[in-house]
């Protein structure tokens, strides 16, 4: 029972770090980048982080592929709201 909460609470605290350093960084250093405005971006991200994140969780006793996949929606979700917050220049 207890290993479950540990387990949850590692993945709720990576969600959660994963989501606010993915927001600060597309907002803060991809604020010049066009291809962070591609509808593709957040998908792709998120995929990415998830995809590397299985291989570290498949060595981890406590937490499993769920915290894998939840790493790479806290990505995703961090990349859109990043992106969001990036003031689109307009195109001449």
């Amino acid at each position: 029972m207890f290993s479950i909460l540990l387990g949850f609470a590692i993945s709720a605290a990576v969600a959660f770090f994963a989501y606010s350093r993915s927001r600060a960084f597309v907002s803060e250093r991809l604020r010049y980048v066009d291809a962070i405005n591609h509808p593709i971006a957040p998908f792709a991200a998120g995929a990415g982080a998830a995809l590397l994140a299985m291989p570290v969780v498949g060595l981890l006793p406590l937490v499993g592929t769920g915290t894998a996949l939840t790493l790479g929606l806290a990505v995703g979700l961090g990349v859109s709201a990043g992106r969001g917050d990036v003031p689109r220049l307009p195109r001449t």
